[in-house]
């Protein structure tokens, strides 16, 4: 007997958890019945077909969210053309709460796992495998007969470990799980249906951590929904990460900020730079919308906890925020933004609501004169409070957003620009204005082109600062990259600023005053590995250059060196 677990995933370096619990919680006597087999959505239908035809498995089980939904119906309308014998299951999230649906468009699958799914799945295997039950007795499970009995939920030291062979997950997100449940009861939110939160011992996570560590993963995503609820739990391994970082393994956290506690903090403070990185739920700063998705949140207190931890210069902030929230129309969003953009995050998410089946929100969506999408991910159209003309307005500043601001690479020059504007929201509003004018969001501006883009929407709104904008945008240029040729933008190196670069370059390989660990390297060396700029303004002080601030000086950029954070390379002034 075979059994085939299917996860189709967003992306290659995505991995889908779920499936690897489901094979570990059946234990080694039904393991070798069960095969994995993970895909893309960015894979041909056919393909995945195909591939699964070849495996030849008894029964099959899909692994179902909102991103992938739309492919597994493809191959349920397919598989049964092709494996005429082979029995269908389905799973996860966007199935548990629409299954008598699903079996009604689907009459050929056999059931659906509802909720959470190990110990279901191994009594499923043991029907399989002993043939000593029927598929009644087995609590958790959706039949074309109607629901088997409730199945209450598992201790969180039940779960095998699922990362026992990391070869397999080379160059791919390892996801980990400390905790289930959500004690908060956000509306859009399927979590908020679970509200009793099930910990994962500390002593069993520090030891599993303990494993990342030693094989030096680059990136260990959690996916608890509220990592600090629990405070002595969030401390305990943030404690642990912390006395034993590797010095190169990444912590990815979802956290909310404004119930850090003081000790939380000055522990968050004092780690190394890139080893943490928290994502931070904030959604809306209006008081009536908060209220409304049955959200609790202190934005003033949230607002100086952002500040706090970003002093520490260590930690990246990714700050997130939902476009057709109700009570909440194009003003108000338009102050939330300004408002989170304000906190300064170094990632600042702008997503559009989903109605997620199950959902409170979905339970709502008439009160709201919530319209979305009809396929998944069900997106937000229009409210009682956002048309649809709105919605577009916002996704085209959404992608501003994204390539001009969570881009990282025009840091400097934004920093100046938005002063030109009421808001940093009317700075990219006026963007995406200047986008749709150029035709750019038909044809997207390839990411060099971008800064020579930026400098022609700047001149557009301030003409008489051409020289400040273009020495804005070489330093960010150069900040991020050697380039192999300069922009027409930056204008061609004169013949006195060329000469000034070959003598310090010929002073630097004597003395190494600036470039410490290139002591190998000759002049020549040292000028293709690194850049030295020549500049009027003070464009590393964005406020005092915005001011009009003169002076006369080269940067000298290096690029072996770089911040942890932003990846930007360490420089140096060098003053005339």
């Amino acid at each position: 007997m075979k059994y085939l677990l299917v996860a189709v995933n967003a992306k290659y370096i995505h991995s889908n958890p779920a499936v690897y619990s489901l094979r570990a919680y059946a234990g080694e006597k039904y393991g070798e019945h069960i095969e994995l087999a993970e895909y893309t959505i960015n894979q041909r239908t056919e393909d995945i077909l195909a591939d699964i035809y070849q495996r030849k498995p008894d029964a099959i089980g899909f692994s179902c969210y909102i991103w992938n939904i739309r492919m597994i119906r493809e191959l349920l309308a397919e598989l049964p053309k092709v494996l005429e014998h082979t029995e269908l299951w389905l799973g996860g999230p966007e199935v548990s709460y629409d299954a008598p649906g699903m079996l009604i468009q689907f009459p050929h699958l056999k059931g659906i796992i509802v909720g959470e799914g190990e110990a279901t799945f191994r009594e499923l295997m043991a029907y399989y495998v002993e043939g000593d039950r029927s598929l009644s007795e087995i609590a958790g499970l959706y039949l074309p007969e109607g629901f088997t009995p409730m199945r209450p939920l598992l201790s969180m030291d039940e779960l095998p470990f699922l990362y026992g062979d990391l070869e397999q997950f080379q160059n791919r997100i390892i996801y980990y799980e400390s905790a289930r449940g959500c004690p908060y009861s956000c509306s859009y939110c399927l979590s908020s249906i679970d509200k009793r939160v099930r910990l994962r011992s500390v002593d069993l996570v520090q030891k599993e951590l303990q494993l990342f560590l030693d094989k030096k993963v680059p990136q260990v995503k959690f996916v608890d929904r509220t990592f600090n609820c629990v405070h002595e739990h969030a401390m305990a391994i943030w404690k642990y990460i912390s006395e034993h970082d590797n010095g190169v393994t990444n912590f990815h956290f979802e956290i909310s900020a404004d119930i850090l506690r003081p000790e939380e903090i000055a522990l968050l403070n004092q780690m190394r730079p890139g080893l943490v990185q928290l994502e931070i739920g904030v959604q809306s700063t209006n008081p009536d919308t908060i209220s409304a998705i049955d959200r609790v949140m202190n934005v003033e207190r949230l607002e100086q906890i952002v500040a706090s931890i970003r002093r520490g210069k260590n930690i990246h902030q990714h700050l997130d925020l939902i476009a057709g929230l109700p009570g909440e129309d194009y003003n108000s969003f338009r102050n939330s933004f300004d408002r989170v953009y304000g906190m300064k995050p170094d990632q600042l998410q702008l997503g559009f609501l989903k109605v997620l089946k199950g959902s409170p929100m979905e339970e709502r969506a008439g009160d709201y004169e919530l319209v979305y999408t009809s396929q998944p991910p069900y997106e937000v159209l229009k409210t009682k409070w956002l048309s649809y003309e709105e919605v577009l307005r916002l996704k085209q500043v959404e992608e501003m957003v994204e390539l001009y601001y969570n881009s990282n690479q025009f840091r400097y020059t934004l920093a100046v620009l938005e002063k030109d504007f009421p808001g940093p929201f009317a700075m990219f509003e006026q963007m995406a204005a200047y986008y749709r004018e150029k035709g750019y969001f038909l044809n997207s501006p390839a990411r060099a082109y971008r800064y020579q883009v930026l400098y022609d929407f700047a001149l557009s709104v301030s003409p008489g600062r051409k020289e400040l904008y273009r020495e804005l945008l070489v330093f960010d240029l150069y900040l991020r990259e050697k380039v192999k040729s300069r922009p027409e933008f930056a204008g061609e190196i004169g013949e006195d600023e060329k000469e000034y670069q070959r003598a310090f370059y010929l002073q630097e390989e004597k003395e190494h005053r600036y470039l410490k660990g290139y002591e190998e390297y000759d002049h020549r060396q040292l000028a293709k590995m690194t850049h030295l700029e020549h500049f009027t303004y003070p464009v590393w002080d964005p406020e005092a250059a915005g001011k009009g601030a003169r002076t006369s000086g080269s940067v000298l950029f290096d690029y072996r060196n770089r911040d942890a954070l932003t990846y930007d390379a360490a420089f140096w002034l060098l003053e005339d």
